[in-house]
């Protein structure tokens, strides 16, 4: 006879996080501590910061059947085609094993206009994985990264064992809506996740939807996190939220760094410019979403004439980043690096993977991102390199 076994999920089942808030069905693990999340602006960034990207359980077990129960909370856009369930991905030391969704759960509908959305509580649903193998192996279950999702419990047919933090070098990063994940098709696959699975490392990835802006709190946050290895890459959420113009990008550059040195002051980090967007390369924000043809794209609404008044363009950002990393460097922080974005994803690799909705990559650009960005920034001589 089959003996089930009931574990509430408790935070040190949980890598990838840095606060939990337990709700009156689970635990609900944040990406920002609560603290910055009291200073959050808007509801953006307040519903990604939320969703977890990657964010895992892992565990030692026997268990040849394993089952987690959640709360998800999807996402509905007026006029826009169903967004897919989350997807859950199970790793057996290591190796992406299975695959599911969990059906059910809360709905939030936003508007993509004005930001704002409803939230229409729905019921708790189950991610089942059955047949692994029955030796003692290292489970890790890696949660949507675009589905904010409370954690009630796991059965399993064999007892488990959380497995602890600090075995592996901690990389922290920090970006938009493509660290985010946006187009990944699971969570394994965005780009951060395969540069951290295949490179042996512990990822925060820190990257928000439409919400890398330089927030003073991000940088707080990212001081006070311990890391091993820090990766920034800003530049286009800046630009299609129209945030600010050149004058006030420079000081804001240097204040975050100025931050996360406070706390890392000789930490590798690596600034990284903007990926290729034709949108915004040469034409200022803000950005607004086309339903033209009939699927969701976006559209730039800025003129480009405006960028001698300072405001900004990818192009702009790029030139910028690049300067006052040098500067930096010459004044002495020399484990301070700097990587073109375009070096990630140009134009060569736009013309091979176009950007679906004219903004963020395709499933296939993520793993290109993640090679290039393995190749130049963590082998060799490159600036993360052990």
């Amino acid at each position: 006879m089959t003996t089930t076994i009931t574990t509430p999920v408790t935070e040190d089942l949980l890598h990838g996080h840095l606060d939990v808030e337990r709700t009156r069905r689970g635990l609900l693990p944040h990406r920002l501590p609560a603290r910055a999340r009291r200073q959050v602006p808007d509801e953006q960034l307040a519903m990604a910061e939320s969703q977890p990207s990657g964010v895992r359980l892992a565990f030692r077990t026997r268990a040849t059947a394993i089952t987690l129960h959640t709360v998800p909370t999807k996402r509905a856009y007026p006029g826009v085609p169903h967004v897919p369930d989350g997807v859950y991905d199970l790793l057996v030391d290591g190796t992406l094993t299975a695959r599911t969704s969990v059906p059910g759960g809360n709905l939030r509908t936003v508007d993509l206009a004005t930001g704002r959305f409803e939230l229409t509580e729905g019921p708790a649903g189950s991610a089942r994985f059955t047949g692994l193998p029955a030796h003692d192996k290292t489970v890790e279950i890696w949660l949507p990264h675009t589905e904010t999702t409370e954690l009630i419990a796991l059965e399993t047919d064999a007892p488990l064992t959380a497995v602890p933090t600090g075995t592996r070098k901690r990389w922290v990063h920090h970006g938009s809506s493509i660290s985010h994940g946006s187009n990944a098709a699971h969570p394994t696959g965005t780009w951060p996740a395969l540069v951290a699975n295949g490179a042996g490392l512990d990822l925060v990835n820190l990257g928000f939807g439409g919400s890398a802006l330089l927030d003073p709190f991000t940088a707080r946050t990212i001081r006070d996190t311990p890391a091993d290895l820090i990766s920034l890459k800003i530049g286009i959420n800046l630009v299609n939220a129209d945030a600010m113009r050149l004058r006030a990008l420079v000081p804001a550059v240097h204040g975050f760094l100025d931050t996360v040195r406070d706390g890392h002051p000789t930490t590798p980090l690596l600034v990284v410019s903007p990926l290729l967007c034709p949108l915004h390369e040469d034409t200022p924000g803000p950005l607004a979403p086309d339903f033209s043809t009939g699927t969701l794209r976006f559209r730039a609404t800025g003129d480009p004439a405006d960028v001698a008044t300072g405001r900004l363009t990818l192009t702009v950002i790029r030139e910028e980043l690049a300067r006052i990393v040098a500067e930096r460097r010459a004044d002495g922080d020399h484990a301070l690096h700097h990587l073109d974005g375009l070096a990630l994803y140009g134009e060569p690799e736009h013309d091979a993977h176009p950007l679906p909705d004219g903004l963020h990559p395709s499933p296939e650009a993520h793993r290109l991102i993640a090679r290039r960005f393995t190749e130049l920034a963590l082998t060799g001589g490159g600036p993360l390199a052990s």
